[in-house]
């Protein structure tokens, strides 16, 4: 079985006491992989330093939208650097929040324009954050679309019919904790309709952990319960769940599959 956390930020603090013990843990259970994000350049350079120290982990490099305002000139330009390292897979996460706000609209539309037109001409994949943002995000997307790359939808919270319009313009659907909360209805009946080729799965841990866990520390071994509860509501084997996403995940960040090629 392979399982794999395509959004998780071990370089968070709360992980400073034990972040050896917690990444030991996470690839002696079984895991295959673990995709770090970045939130804004000091994250995006402790995300490749993971990447670079311990071979099962990848990074994503990028600027939140909360951190939008707090940009450098020069924000771009170190991004793209980190782009070039063969351990960096996306650019992540990027997007817009309009429920904390923390930045401006048009700041977090700006910095995350800018950020996309980066990714197209990197070539890598893109990593979205929406928060109560859905419609400025399609709009966006409608007129900039993601030709030549595709992206992935984190932690996704919105309808069905939002999710099918982004699968159709290239993104996957990515879900962690919340669809095992026992009052996430609608998002539990996004992820039984979506065909399982276009999910993902994930933690964002040390954030939001899944039932039984919910209010602990999240950490990447429990992507496994966020796989067993699409298992359930699809009716399938947590092996298919697991091993189909890991396809998945290796389909949408080639950049991993050719490491793993050059490593075997």
């Amino acid at each position: 079985m392979n399982l794999v956390d395509t959004h998780a930020h071990l370089d968070d603090r709360r992980f400073d006491e034990d972040r050896e013990e917690v990444i030991k843990r996470t690839f002696e259970s079984g895991i295959k992989l673990v995709i770090n994000i970045g939130c804004d350049l000091l994250t995006s350079k402790a995300s490749l330093a993971l990447a670079d120290k311990y071979k099962q982990i990848y990074a994503a490099v990028g600027v939140h939208p909360h951190d939008a305002r707090y940009v450098p000139p020069y924000y771009i330009e170190e991004l793209e650097k980190m782009l070039k390292n063969p351990k960096t897979v996306a650019v992540g996460e990027i997007g817009l929040d309009y429920y904390y706000d923390h930045s401006p609209r048009d700041v977090q539309k700006e910095v995350f324009l800018e950020q996309l037109n980066m990714a197209k001409r990197a070539r890598v994949p893109v990593i979205i954050h929406i928060r109560e943002a859905y419609g400025d995000f399609l709009e966006i997307m409608r007129r900039e679309g993601l030709e030549p790359i595709r992206g992935v939808m984190h932690c996704y919270s919105g309808s069905l019919e939002v999710a099918y319009e982004c699968i159709e313009m290239g993104f996957y659907i990515s879900f962690a904790g919340p669809v095992t909360f026992k009052n996430a209805k609608k998002l539990k009946e996004v992820a039984k309709a979506l065909p399982l080729d276009r999910i993902l799965i994930e933690t964002d841990c040390p954030y939001l952990a899944p039932t039984p866990n919910r209010g602990k520390r999240n950490e990447p071994v429990y992507v496994k319960h966020v796989a067993e509860e699409i298992a359930n509501l699809k009716g399938i084997s947590l092996e298919e769940v697991a091993n189909t996403t890991y396809r998945n995940a290796l389909n949408l960040f080639y950049k991993i599959e050719q490491n793993l090629c050059r490593s075997s």
